[in-house]
């Protein structure tokens, strides 16, 4: 997901960066073909279809949209818990920088220098890129090489500095332990999202939905060519498009994490704690990324 500016009625009507339309489009297509199929048989023959009754499609449709409805809201509660959770890190980092204000110099860069390495490892992990890769832009790949966690172990290396620091009476323990209790809410942020990560909807569950909705949409069309003719184009892909988008959307939304275009954006809160840390240690900024496109 890229952060955009709010939509207008020519965005909304015309953007397809971020729509799901792309994704169902296949689906729509073999829709419109069979309810053209089932209009020209209508047409042809009349009264073909005329003994099947729209009723049993209105409460399979009910019971359609309500069990749709509860799994969106499930995945939709997967995707806010984890953009909840990497607003928990963003803070974390944050107090961190705040509160070792008084550290040695090359202490404190190392410290903020490794919570640069956990964001970005712990974005990289998420998406099941090279973690390793990500870590050794801000700490020595020698120092995590092995680990079957490397973003866990960047935290360590940060508590070993903490406890470093208070062995040689850099450090108060009053202090550490408000250091310390920031780099615990980091772990149980990076837990949570590993839950998230690692925890998908059952697949059984899924898979009936998108039967249910495929066979739904598949034979509304003869239930209504005979009553609307060539109307029936109207309703019939207005019905799929909802449900497929919904079934679709719902889909991305399961991995608050992946790369699909409504996804969280990792790397635009990865870079943001990278800049902040950098500026806490007054050095030079990554790379940014923009903060809002128009989406055309």
């Amino acid at each position: 997901m890229t952060p955009r500016s709010q939509p207008n009625l020519r965005d909304i009507l015309l953007t397809l960066n971020g729509s799901i339309i792309p994704v169902i489009l296949g689906r729509l297509t073999v829709i419109g073909v069979v309810c053209i199929a089932a209009i020209l048989a209508a047409r042809m023959h009349p009264g073909i279809f005329a003994r099947i009754s729209a009723i049993p499609f209105t409460l399979i449709g009910i019971a359609l949209s309500v069990f749709m409805s509860f799994r969106n809201s499930t995945c939709y509660a997967r995707w806010w818990e984890g953009r909840q959770l990497w607003g928990q890190v963003i803070v974390a980092c944050r107090g961190i920088a705040r509160a070792s204000a008084g550290l040695e110099s090359q202490t404190r860069m190392r410290l903020l220098r490794s919570l640069c390495a956990f964001a970005g490892g712990l974005s990289a992990r998420l998406r099941h890129q090279d973690e390793i890769a990500a870590i050794a832009r801000w700490i020595p790949a020698e120092d995590i090489r092995g680990c079957r966690n490397p973003s866990d172990r960047v935290l360590r290396i940060a508590g070993e500095e903490l406890i470093a620091a208070v062995e040689h009476g850099r450090l108060g323990d009053i202090r550490w332990s408000v250091l310390e209790g920031y780099l615990d809410q980091l772990s149980a942020a990076q837990a949570a999202c590993e839950r998230i990560a690692s925890t998908p909807v059952p697949f059984a569950y899924s898979l009936l939905l998108h039967r249910t909705a495929l066979v739904f949409c598949l034979l509304l069309p003869f239930a209504l060519a005979g009553a609307l003719g060539w109307w029936t184009l109207l309703p019939v892909l207005l019905v799929a498009y909802t449900f497929f988008g919904l079934d679709a959307l719902s889909h991305q939304l399961e991995d608050p994490f992946g790369g699909s275009p409504n996804a969280l954006p990792l790397d635009v809160m990865r870079q943001n704690i990278e800049r902040e840390m950098m500026d806490a240690l007054s050095g030079p900024r990554p790379p940014t990324v923009p903060e809002a496109v128009d989406g055309r």
